[in-house]
């Protein structure tokens, strides 16, 4: 019943926080400066055929209307007609979806992996110039301002050493037959996703690297090394072991934060993917386009921090009893 409990409260949580940021998502588009009618109503058309342009698009509703028949579409993915391509939000959003699911993807798992490696390494080498040189790293690239090291990567390679692709998900005109395009897409991915894992990793290599000295100190290790047991099966199957389930919390609650990020990454290296879309209708004040992309985002991140919610209940009991509770 604990988890059960648990489990319901969250969910709960998660449905209020998405109506909130609906909501704001709302209010938000129709109270930034401009004129969006500027968008879809020429000023020389027709006093009539303006007026069905607004009944189209909704704008002559009341507010409230709007709100209501806004909720409801969002429920059944009907995010309207972009105001500048005149084609629906949605099928829009699902040919950018692919590209940005695979950035994600790429950056989460090399990022995760990397930096729990190098966690693990600095952790077993106390002392040594790598664990200095790992700290140090992880310390760099987890103060820097993210979208600086991207411009610098940017520079390096499109200016200075131009061997890699600077923007876009495939060259133009696309290669022909379907390795080609394969390894054209990974060409392209190998700087975004790069500038993700410099930027990511040294968090995720501190964090590693400290809870695995501490799991070093305990007493269970001082005994299996007392035993004789190999230096490779005491740091990995005994104080890893250990350390995996805030390592495994720490994999799920960094899901938001990658997920958001993905606007800047994606409008710095003009990824066709739904973080570009998002400010590209935001500039160009295309609000059904930026409503069904922030929508899309909004959506993501919270479902990323009900599995963080999930996991965290899983891999410690303490915190889906509550406080001081007991069961």
């Amino acid at each position: 019943m604990g988890f059960r409990s648990y489990l319901l409260r969250r969910l709960v949580y998660a449905v209020i926080v998405l109506l909130v940021i609906l909501t704001f998502n709302f209010v938000l588009f129709r109270v930034m400066p401009g004129d969006p009618e500027k968008m879809i109503i020429d000023p020389n058309f027709k006093q009539e055929a303006k007026a069905a342009l607004r009944r189209q698009y909704g704008l002559d509703d009341p507010p409230l209307t709007q709100y209501k028949n806004y909720m409801l579409a969002l429920l059944r993915f009907d995010m309207g007609l972009s105001f500048s391509t005149q084609r629906p939000v949605w099928s829009e959003l699902k040919e950018r979806l692919p590209n940005t699911i695979t950035l994600f993807l790429v950056t989460f798992i090399s990022t995760a992996a990397v930096g729990i490696s190098l966690g693990v390494y600095s952790a077993a080498n106390r002392g040594h110039f790598s664990e200095r040189f790992v700290v140090g790293a992880g310390l760099f690239a987890h103060a820097v301002p993210g979208f600086f090291i991207q411009l610098l990567l940017l520079l390096l390679f499109g200016y200075y050493w131009p061997i890699l692709p600077i923007h876009g998900t495939m060259s133009a005109p696309p290669p022909v037959g379907s390795f080609a395009v394969f390894l054209d897409r990974v060409w392209h991915l190998i700087l975004p996703a790069g500038s993700n894992l410099v930027m990511g990793f040294g968090s995720w290599a501190l964090y590693t690297r400290n809870t695995m000295l501490e799991a070093l100190g305990q007493d269970y290790i001082l005994t299996a090394r007392a035993k004789g047991l190999p230096r490779r099966e005491v740091l990995y199957h005994h104080a890893l072991r250990s350390v995996l389930p805030p390592i495994v919390t720490l994999i799920f609650m960094s899901l938001p934060g990658a997920v958001s990020g993905a606007v800047i990454t994606e409008s710095i290296f003009s990824w066709h993917g739904v973080g570009r879309y998002l400010l590209d209708a935001t500039m160009q004040m295309d609000y059904p386009a930026a409503q069904g992309a922030f929508y899309l985002i909004a959506l993501a991140v919270i479902i990323s921090n009900l599995a963080a919610d999930i996991a965290y209940g899983l891999v410690d009991p303490r915190i889906r009893v509550g406080a001081g509770g007991t069961r």
